[in-house]
């Protein structure tokens, strides 16, 4: 796969599955064995993983809304700078709704292999979007 087709996937990941909710995208876009690195513990493995994490972050954020902000591709990797923009309108592992937006920045590492994602590496600022929803201090 072309470095210009892998980051097409991990475009179609953030604005089509995760902001658009079309999760059955999922299977298309990623390996059946996907290992996510920074799944939050109890988190089922594979694909399933991380349906229920962006089943989790839009029932939280329905009106979420990713853009990328840069990409860039080298040999298997694929890294995407990206802002996650939502109104936190349901509960997100125990934090009751605060109808709060937040905004935040993140960073993802995949690894491609035959044209879907295999691994990801995953930061984003989650002490930022804690703060903005006034579960800790600023």
């Amino acid at each position: 796969m072309s470095n210009e087709n892998n980051k097409t996937i991990a475009r179609r990941f953030f604005l089509e599955a995760f902001s658009q909710g079309k999760l059955e995208l999922l299977d298309e876009l990623l390996a059946a064995d996907y290992v996510d690195h920074n799944a939050p513990p109890g988190t089922p493995p594979g694909v399933e993983s991380i349906r229920y994490l962006l089943s989790t972050f839009r029932a939280a954020f329905p009106d979420v809304q990713f853009t990328v902000e840069d990409q860039v591709a080298e040999g298997d990797k694929v890294v995407t700078r990206y802002t996650f923009r939502g109104t936190h309108q349901g509960e997100l592992f125990g934090i009751p709704a605060t109808g709060k937006a937040v905004v935040f920045p993140g960073i993802s590492i995949y690894r491609m292999q035959a044209g879907k994602m295999q691994e990801a590496w995953v930061n984003y600022d989650m002490m930022g979007m804690m703060q903005q929803l006034g579960v800790i201090p600023a």
